[in-house]
């Protein structure tokens, strides 16, 4: 069992791997023709944050000012979503601007939560993410779809690399199974629990 185990697992971590290193390939070399994609799944995001930010606007812990703030996010977020969903491959550069908006507004609201109630992260953490939230949305706002193909070719090489990555785990995984006896009764026996060795 243990070595159908392995032998199956082996295979899905290769698959995995040679899916990754495709699909990195493919972003790196045709940065332009996957930015599209790109927005979709940045659409798909700002729609989970939206969603998540409006469900906080009801908790009944938070108070008005952050109640307004999680409202103002959530919109913002939301008309992010529609744009980057709706329109994924119109004007690139339109909606890599309003990414960047987004990026701002969240990472200033971010910025200001952090500072202003006591938070169960903590606080340099939250100051950290509200940074690269304010830096990203700085550089695709000031340079929209050079950003978005940037972007594009980094998440590829990190497919790339994650694709190698789960590779090696195949491989070695493969050479583990063929380690492991074919049959269980050739194991040791297992010691009870309580029995003394």
């Amino acid at each position: 069992m243990p070595k159908d185990l392995l032998a199956v697992t082996w295979k899905l971590l290769l698959l995995r791997g040679v899916i990754g290193i495709v699909l990195g390939i493919i972003l790196v070399a045709w940065p332009e023709a996957t930015i599209g994609v790109l927005m979709l799944v940045i659409g798909i995001w700002a729609l989970i944050d939206g969603i998540g930010l409006a469900a906080q606007v009801f908790t009944t812990d938070a108070g008005t000012g952050q109640r307004v703030l999680f409202a103002v996010m959530a919109l913002v977020a939301l008309v992010v979503a529609f744009f980057a969903i709706v329109h994924p491959g119109t004007t690139v550069g339109a909606i890599a601007w309003v990414v960047g908006v987004w990026l701002l507004v969240r990472g200033l609201f971010e910025l200001v939560g952090a500072f202003s109630s006591s938070n169960a992260a903590p606080r340099w953490l939250l100051v950290l993410g509200a940074v690269v939230d304010l830096v990203l949305g700085w550089l695709f706002v000031s340079n929209g779809e050079d950003v978005a193909k940037a972007v594009t070719v980094l998440v590829g090489i990190l497919a790339i690399a994650w694709g190698v990555v789960f590779v090696v785990l195949a491989l070695a995984a493969r050479n583990a199974a063929r380690d492991l006896p074919d049959d269980v009764s050739s194991l040791p026996p297992a010691i009870p629990p309580g029995a003394t060795a």
